[in-house]
């Protein structure tokens, strides 16, 4: 029933496989490393890859993975307790060869583990066949085949009948008992107070006993006076010698004047004017002469985000807690000698670190990283990956426990955040115009995070670069969206005028305005670009939330009709759990409703708001574990030169500050 077993070490080399059915497991095995050991996700044991189930377990003392593998369609319940037995039997077996460290020696040894399988496998499957659940029971051994066809026949005057009849005799026992309980109790106290017995009054309907007329007509003027309404209302004396109230002034609010509005309405009107591209620059105005100042700043690829390291902290500390000393030479000398005290009952002498020892630091870690913005679920299986990882390992003397794990989850998060695949977009675009096409990448994410400011900060790294942009406008939803990238166009050009690239401006804008189909406006814009010779296409999209079914089937539509080279899922640094959830249901989306057999997803991130949120940089790590997919770009302010890339040493040391 199992497809194949293996043992390897870390290193990559097999020391033992067992193959059930015919083909090669080098595939699934491989994705298993690729897409869980390398990238720090080991904290469940369950890989599914294509019609393939495998769970795995890590011994990390002499660095080896156990991986059964089997059809996903099976339920197998033994397999767990038998990695476990596999393990132990080929530790303890073979434990001389495996200290001996080193691959030659590795290579060199022999490893006959066949029996041990096989006689392992038998005791597991006869365990969960013993173990079976009872089987169903036959007609013949039920309690239905007991009875008989007249039992099961209801008559109308038969034993439903004396039954209801019973029931009827029952209920009317109680209530005439009742009742003569109820006439003893009465008769009881008649008999003590010696008065007779009076049967007690009616009481009104309308509520008005004991009132006379005079006050029940008192207490109607009363309520209509209350209810505002109208009734008979007598003029009181009292109230016509109240002065009356004098009316209240209404203020009235005056208009708003605004600084750079102007004054005359020729001015505002721009329904005479030609808005489809042809006034491609501003005039030189106070903003522009911000704008040139940032020129020259971004050639070549992107600076990267840059935060102070946990060491220099650490320093700063040590000088803190120093000086303290200096000041209570009496108290320090007693704190320290107590903290030598306090040091050795955390250091451990080569022994293996086992659950126990590691859950109280992991419990904080774990707070911690919440506290950082991390996704809650993101950062218990970022402990339970780390706590796989170590489980077992042996340490060395004078290594404290919590010193351990926090360098172990560094080292996590440092592996996840670091791109898998090379991320290098100014030379694909350069190998996109070798082939005479343009670069296409497309833009989408949730309402309001920034997908426009970022596309115009890319156009102008791009422009630096000295690349010819062409920017789509598929946001046909939005009012003012197209406003806002044709502002952004002629900012951009007139950093760079057109006199400088022989008259064409460097940026120009495709739109076909509001309500049209974005996949058509994206395809049209494309086929612009290659008639025109643009470098680069950048597709906006309109915001839609996760939840949103018809515009997620859209976006998908765009997707899979034009093929972008790249597609930038754009988030804020803000949201924490949230992130999990819109980048989970944008992938999904993307692939349920796309057109081919390999649907194009999230190929990277735009982290955008990141000056914003200090040292709570938790929601890079959410988005990068959630898709697997690098952080391209890092948004850090409002300016078309606050676009950096992602450091990941950085990044962790931000997010491991106390």
């Amino acid at each position: 029933m199992l497809d194949f077993f293996t043992i390897f070490s870390k290193g990559g080399l097999v020391l033992w496989c067992f193959q059930g059915v015919n083909g090669s497991f080098t595939g699934p095995v491989n994705a298993l490393i690729r897409s869980v050991i390398l990238q720090e996700r080991s904290g469940s044991n369950l890989f599914i890859h294509d019609a393939l189930s495998m769970k795995y377990k890590l011994d990390n003392e002499f660095e080896l993975v156990f991986v059964v593998g089997f059809q996903k369609i099976l339920t197998l319940t033994y397999v767990d307790k038998f990695l476990d037995d596999v393990q132990l039997r080929f530790r303890d077996r073979y434990k001389n060869q495996l200290e001996q460290k080193g691959a030659m020696k590795l290579l060199n040894g022999s490893f006959q583990f066949q029996d041990d399988f096989q006689q392992l496998l038998r005791e597991a499957e006869e365990s969960t066949k013993a173990c079976a659940p009872a089987p169903m029971k036959t007609f013949m051994q039920s309690q239905k085949s007991q009875k008989t066809v007249k039992s099961m026949i209801e008559t109308r005057g038969g034993e439903k009948g004396k039954e209801k009849e019973s029931n009827k005799k029952s209920k009317n026992a109680k209530k005439e008992a009742s009742a003569a309980e109820g006439d003893g109790d009465s008769t009881r106290g008649g008999t003590q107070s010696g008065l007779p017995k009076k049967s007690s009054p009616k009481p009104q309907e309308n509520g008005n006993e004991g009132l006379t007329p005079e006050e029940i007509k008192r207490n109607q003027q009363e309520f209509f006076r209350r209810m505002g309404g109208g009734g008979p209302k007598k003029p009181s004396s009292s109230s016509s010698s109240k002065s009356p109230k004098p009316e209240k002034l209404q203020r009235v609010k005056g208009n708003r004047e605004w600084v750079m509005g102007g004054t005359n309405t020729k001015e505002l009107d721009y329904s005479n004017k030609d808005m489809n591209g042809s006034q491609d620059t501003l005039p030189a105005t106070k903003d522009n002469a911000e704008d040139l100042k940032q020129l020259g700043q971004m050639k070549g690829d992107l600076r990267s985000v840059d935060y102070e390291s946990s060491e220099e902290e650490e320093e700063d500390e040590e000088v803190v807690v120093s000086a303290a000393a200096a000041a209570n030479p009496s108290k320090s000398s007693s704190k320290s000698f107590r903290g030598v005290f306090g040091m050795l009952k955390g250091l451990v002498g080569s022994k293996s670190l086992s659950q126990e020892d590691m859950e109280p630091v992991l419990d904080k870690l774990r707070d911690h990283l919440i506290a950082k913005n991390v996704a809650a679920d993101i950062a218990s299986k970022l402990c339970e990956s780390v706590a796989k990882k170590l489980e077992g390992k042996v340490m060395g003397t004078f290594t404290t426990v919590t010193s351990t794990v926090k360098q172990a989850l560094q080292d996590s998060l440092v592996q996840i955040l670091q791109p898998k695949r090379r991320v290098d977009i100014l030379r694909d675009v350069m190998e996109a115009r070798a082939q005479r096409r343009p670069f296409v990448v497309t833009f989408c994410g949730v309402n309001g995070v920034g997908k426009s400011t970022n596309l115009a900060k890319i156009s102008f790294w791009l422009i630096e670069n000295g690349f010819s942009v062409l920017i789509a406008a598929c946001d046909t939803f939005r009012a003012g969206a197209v406003e806002q990238l044709r502002t952004h166009q002629r900012r951009l050009n007139s950093m760079h005028p057109p006199e400088e690239n022989g008259g064409r401006p460097r940026v120009q804008l495709y739109e076909k305005g509001y309500g049209k189909d974005a996949a058509g406006i994206a395809m049209e814009a494309i086929a612009y670009a290659r008639s025109h010779s643009f470098d680069v296409v950048l597709v906006d999209t309109a915001g839609r939330m996760q939840d949103n079914a018809p515009l997620m089937v859209a976006l998908a539509k765009l997707i899979a009709v034009n093929m972008p080279d790249l597609v930038l899922f754009v988030g804020e640094a803000l949201v924490g759990n949230e992130a999990v959830d819109q980048l989970v249901k944008f992938n999904q989306a993307l692939a349920d409703h796309s057109m081919s057999d390999k649907p194009r997803i999230i190929d990277g991130i735009v982290l955008t708001k990141f000056d914003t949120i200090d040292d709570k940089v938790g929601a890079a790590i959410s988005m990068t574990y959630i898709t697997g997919q690098p952080i391209v770009f890092v948004g850090t302010g409002q300016t078309y030169s606050d676009l950096r890339s992602l450091n990941a040493r950085a990044v962790v040391s931000a997010l491991m500050k106390a």
